[in-house]
């Protein structure tokens, strides 16, 4: 699942995909704003099949953690 979440992210973000592991932080790390997470997440509810609330989203600051989150909502890798 990282390397699909990398290819993803890298895309959304305009970022090295080599840059991007499980600690890593989109805000932090990535320079990520709200409307950059905004559409990534629209992406991964695409991809993945799910929704993320928005109430949800505070949580999920790193790669690690939206990785955790989609396994825990039945995502396999």
């Amino acid at each position: 699942m990282l390397e699909e979440m990398r290819e993803m992210i890298a895309e959304q973000l305009n970022c090295e995909e080599s840059s991007i592991t499980e600690s890593t932080s989109f805000k932090d790390d990535l320079g990520a704003d709200s409307l950059d997470l905004f559409e990534l997440v629209m992406a991964l509810e695409e991809k993945y099949e799910v929704e993320i609330p928005s109430e949800e989203l505070a949580e999920l600051t790193t790669v690690g953690a939206v990785m955790e989150y989609l396994k825990n909502k039945g995502v396999e890798a």
